[in-house]
């Protein structure tokens, strides 16, 4: 899931403007050393804090179907994280620097969620909002001061990013329909009443259990259609 997040930021980045102005987006922390070998412009993304919105655990999860709308899989409920970044900008000189932050932030804060069209993978199947707040505003993660002091550089302007996705839960691979019916054979028995031991399960309403007899395939009936509003991620 953090890969994909990634990928959708990228993705918003770089169709904000980046990508055709020759600036590389790029997710490594900004160390010193870091520092020493960028060559062109960059956008400086960081993911420097991971923690689950313990608010948001659900309890019901969803149902996974095949084409022909017959259940396939169950899986559990997903499980909502916040990723916090830490956004810089790195240039030959401040004044192109503070112009890539300004064209960043503009475009961060006009996007509340993360849309369809940037989304991959697991984020993409779930079908949930994965929403993005810029800005730092009410981020409960270390301050950006600490996170330059454990990265052994100075101290840069910055952006606080969060984006608050959802982990997919464990999907588990359900059983078949049962589509044959049950025949029970008993074990051969010695002696006169042998005959009036043996039993058969019988279908309702069927007489004739055909050649293979009531354990043959059956037809298999259709799947009533779901209600609107009954989908389930």
């Amino acid at each position: 899931m953090i890969h994909e997040v990634d990928e959708a930021l990228r993705a918003l980045l770089d169709g904000s403007g980046l990508a055709a102005s020759g600036v590389e987006v790029a997710f490594d922390a900004p160390t010193r050393d870091w520092a020493a070998r960028r060559t062109a412009p960059t956008v400086c993304v960081f993911l420097y804090d991971i923690r689950e919105d313990n608010t948001r655990r659900g309890s019901s999860g969803g149902e996974v179907y095949d084409e022909e709308g017959h259940v396939v899989a169950r899986r559990a409920p997903a499980r909502w994280f916040e990723l916090t970044y830490l956004v810089t900008a790195w240039a030959s000189r401040p004044r192109d620097e503070h112009r890539l932050l300004s064209q960043v932030l503009a475009c961060l804060v006009s996007t509340d969620t993360l849309g369809p069209e940037l989304l991959t993978g697991s984020l993409a199947e779930l079908g949930l909002i994965v929403g993005l707040d810029a800005g730092g505003t009410g981020l409960d993660a270390p301050a950006a001061s600490d996170v330059w002091s454990a990265l052994g550089g100075e101290l840069r302007p910055s952006l606080g990013v969060r984006v608050r996705a959802p982990l997919a839960g464990i999907r588990r691979v359900a059983a078949p329909p049962v589509t044959e019916g049950l025949v029970v054979r008993p074990v051969p028995q010695a002696g006169p009443e042998a005959a009036e031991s043996a039993r058969r399960l019988r279908y309702t309403g069927i007489a004739d259990p055909g050649g293979e007899g009531f354990g043959g395939p059956r037809e298999r009936r259709p799947r009533p259609a779901r209600r609107r509003g009954d989908r389930q991620p």
